[in-house]
C-alpha cells in the first residue's frame, strides 16, 4: 500500500466549498482508502490505497461530485513526494508560515514567472510540480497573481511539514 496525500481546492476557505472533515475521512473510506486522517478543515487528507496516484484523483474527486456534489479538483502527492516538496523548499530559512507551495497536476509551465503580475517583495521559484512563494511581507495584503497556479492548491510549509510528517508514518 502506498501512502498519498490528497489536497483539495477550495474547500472551507472563505465562507465557500464547505465540507465536514468527518464527511471527507468517510467518503475516503468509502473508496477503500486505509489509515485515513484529515489534517485541519481545509481538505487535507493522508490515507494509504493500492491504487495508482491518477486512480485516487479520479475516484476522489468523482466521490466529491457524487456524494456532496462539489466540483473541486484534487492535487494527489505520494507520502515521499510530499517530503521531497518540503526538501526543495528554496525559501526554507523562511518563514513556513509565510511560505506555500501551491500543487499543480503538471510541472509548471516553462513561461510560469513571464505570467506574474502584482509582484512586490515576493520571491518565487518553480518545482518539480509545484510553485513556492515566499509571502516576505504576508499574504494579507499581497496583489500576486500567478496564471499558471489557477487551478492548484497552495498549502503553507506548517501544513506541508505536517502532512509529510503523517504520510512518513
Amino acid at each position: 500500500m502506498t501512502k498519498f496525500v490528497a489536497l483539495l481546492r477550495a474547500v472551507n476557505v472563505g465562507g465557500t466549498g464547505k465540507l465536514p472533515m468527518a464527511e471527507l475521512r468517510a467518503m475516503c473510506e468509502s473508496l477503500g482508502f486505509a489509515e485515513v486522517r484529515t489534517y485541519i478543515a481545509s481538505g487535507n487528507v493522508v490515507f494509504e490505497s493500492e491504487l495508482s496516484e491518477a486512480s485516487v484523483k479520479t475516484k476522489l474527486e468523482r466521490c466529491l461530485k457524487t456524494n456532496a456534489g462539489m466540483q473541486t479538483g484534487v492535487l494527489v502527492r505520494t507520502g515521499a513526494e510530499l517530503a521531497a516538496v518540503l526538501a526543495g523548499n528554496p525559501f526554507a530559512s523562511a518563514a513556513p508560515n509565510r511560505t506555500v507551495a501551491i500543487f499543480l497536476d503538471a510541472p509548471p509551465p516553462a513561461d510560469t514567472l513571464a505570467g506574474v503580475s502584482g509582484q512586490r517583495s515576493e520571491e518565487i521559484a518553480l518545482g518539480k510540480r509545484e510553485i513556492y512563494v515566499h509571502y516576505g511581507n504576508g499574504m494579507a495584503d499581497s496583489k500576486l497573481k500567478i496564471a499558471a497556479a489557477k487551478s492548484g492548491t497552495a498549502r503553507n510549509m506548517n501544513t506541508v511539514a505536517k502532512l509529510a510528517e503523517w504520510a512518513a508514518e
